[in-house]
């Protein structure tokens, strides 16, 4: 056991704690399982001595207890009469070991998917409070493995490791007392022999914790890279780099593949010095117990003989098997370290605020904002900003101008480096999480959608949203028709990511999702890009729905959606440079706003003047 990480086996332990009874349980099968096993060479040993074999009678004094206490209890009458009680006991003897077999590993694997359904949901829970920035950092196929092949394996080290050892090493010793009390002569050549085995498995054990280590990382590289490839495979096809990524797959599977033939070499080397290391303490035993009886030691005899064959078997077939059981709880500890990394993680969201409100004003501010992603790359330099209550700013400027930021920073996706942001004159680090992203509504350029019906990408599951109310909110931004019209209508499934809408009805569907939830602060980025004239029609209609009466922010490179927003934010390098109404902005002489603005007429107007064939 020294070679495990013991801080990850003693987290792993203090999940099982609230499980008592099944831990007792399995304790208890695990006791009652050794020593109906130890019984039955013991039962074969009787039977021969007795029945078969009558040159030797002597035995040890503790051998005559046992003998004795099994013959006069269970063993009257004639001698084919007792031979018939004694296959009885030992058919007997069987049917409990697997009684006992069954309840063992079914409620050790129970206890396991306990342990592992508890790990996992509080797991997913810990991933669900991370900072965005975390997984800016983290490729989503190495996560995907520490949720479930990791958690899995994490499973195997109750259901198929650690009991299942705990089990062995007590037949074990078990059968090494039987084996003391029927000849304790005979357990000593056993035992001169067993540091052969024990040494060449404590070799085993470390080789294979290095080997499982390089095996977990080769998992995640290849679960990374195909997660990405068939996320990302319309821009494989796209740009023609099917061989180019096969030639990159191969080269990781290789080196997946090397990783687990380091695994194989090991157990090719170790189970074949277990097998040769018990077939020569059995001829040893055969050999010595053979001179013992030609010499006249009384204390030895056939029946134990071949008893001690059954013994060795036993002894020595739980060991080889620990071995093997002992690369299972490798590969579950390996996971448990790198489940446990993530769920000791500093990545969450401090969610340390106290103010909860059903409903805010929306009156928004930003004090002398600083923020970079990375150290010494500021992208916010000092931000001041002030958006009154039911108002619509609109914020616009180059791309890396830092516009997404702002609204990133003001659903505390991320955390500002110096300054405040203020919703209502209260610090926004001062609110609940709930109550500050129940009360900000976003639509996004790219709309994310679940593998789900529109209804429910729509609610989120929120039980408390009725059908008439969605029914009805969508009547009032003038989509209703549009959803009605799709099979089954608001039960449609729009499969992975909404594949089978096109952007525009994705936005759509965003749309409506932001204006069930209330939201008593809106946020549209980039939200009318890239659709077509109808879908853009419709988004026209629902901007106009969903931003009135509430505290509404626009970001847009498309500078025609936000000429009658209250006011226009321009933004360049990190810096507010500019700041009025359109008609203010496309004034003021060589201005960012009115270059902007410019360059995108002329691009309109030679689009029409001058279409491209």
């Amino acid at each position: 056991m020294s070679v495990l990480k013991s801080s990850s086996f003693k987290k792993l332990m203090r999940y099982a704690i609230p499980f008592k009874s099944k831990l007792f349980s399995v304790a208890f099968w695990a006791i009652f399982l050794a020593i109906v096993a130890g019984l039955r060479p013991l039962i074969l040993n009787i039977t021969i001595d007795k029945y078969f074999v009558t040159a030797n009678k002597e035995t040890n004094v503790i051998q005559d207890y046992f003998l004795d206490l099994i013959s006069n209890i269970l063993i009257e009458g004639n001698a084919s009469y007792n031979i018939k009680v004694l296959v009885a006991i030992m058919f007997l003897i069987l049917l409990l070991e697997v009684v006992a077999q069954y309840f063992f590993v079914f409620i050790s694997s129970w206890l396991g998917q306990d342990i592992v359904k508890v790990i996992r949901e509080k797991l997913f829970a810990h991933l669900a409070s991370f900072k965005i920035k975390y997984y800016d950092n983290e490729p989503v196929g190495k996560l995907i493995t520490r949720c479930v092949s990791d958690i899995e394996n994490i499973a195997s080290i109750f259901s198929q490791g650690l009991f299942m050892i705990i089990s062995d090493v007590l037949k074990m010793l078990i059968v090494l007392i039987f084996m003391l009390v029927i000849n304790w002569k005979i357990t000593c050549i056993v035992l001169l022999i067993m540091p052969v085995i024990l040494i060449a498995t404590n070799i085993f054990n470390k080789k294979m914790k290095i080997a499982f280590n390089e095996v977990r990382n080769e998992v995640a590289n290849l679960n990374t890279f195909i997660q990405e490839r068939l996320t990302g495979m319309k821009i494989v096809q796209l740009f023609n780099r099917e061989k180019i990524e096969l030639e990159k797959f191969k080269e990781i599977n290789h080196k997946h593949n090397k990783a687990w033939l380091k695994n194989i070499l090991y157990n090719s080397i170790f189970f074949p010095i277990a097998d040769i290391v018990s077939s020569i303490t059995l001829g040893l035993v055969v050999y010595f117990g053979a001179i013992f009886i030609i010499n006249g030691d009384t204390t030895t005899s056939v029946g134990q003989l071949i008893s001690f064959n059954m013994y060795i078997a036993m002894l020595y077939t739980p060991l080889r098997q620990i071995a093997d059981k002992f690369n299972v709880m490798q590969m579950g500890i390996v996971a448990a370290d790198r489940v446990f990394e993530i769920l000791e993680s500093n990545s969450e969201v401090q969610n340390n605020g106290t103010i909860a409100s059903e409903k805010l004003k929306g009156n928004i501010k930003f004090e002398n904002v600083r923020f970079s992603y990375l150290k010494e790359e500021e992208i916010l330099k000092g931000i001041n900003l002030e958006v009154k209550a039911a108002e619509t700013i609109a914020i616009v400027g180059a791309t890396g101008a830092g516009k997404t930021t702002i609204i990133n920073l003001l659903n505390r996706f991320y955390e500002i480096d110096s300054g405040k942001i203020l919703i209502d004159d209260i610090n926004i680090n001062d609110f609940t999480l709930e109550t500050l992203r129940n009360e900000i509504a976003m639509v996004l350029q790219d709309v994310f959608l679940f593998a789900d019906t529109i209804y429910n990408n729509i609610t989120l599951f929120d039980e408390s949203i009725k059908r008439e109310q969605v029914y009805e909110a969508a009547k009032k931004i003038g989509v209703h028709d549009f959803l009605m019209s799709l099979p089954n209508g608001y039960d449609y499934d729009v499969k992975e990511r909404g594949v089978m809408l096109s952007s525009g009805q994705r936005q759509l569907i965003a749309f409506l999702r932001a204006y069930i939830s209330n939201p008593s602060i809106l946020i549209l980025d980039e939200a009318t890009s890239s659709i077509d004239s109808y879908s853009e029609e419709l988004i026209q209609k629902a901007t106009l729905t969903l931003t009135q009466g509430r505290t509404s922010i626009i970001i847009a490179h498309r500078l025609a959606t936000i000429v009658n927003a209250d006011t226009i934010i321009v933004m360049d390098k990190g810096i507010i440079v500019e700041k009025g109404k359109h008609n203010e902005l496309v004034q003021l002489e060589n201005g960012f706003y009115k270059k902007l603005y410019e360059a995108q007429f002329e691009k309109t107007l030679d689009f029409f003047l001058f279409p491209i064939n």
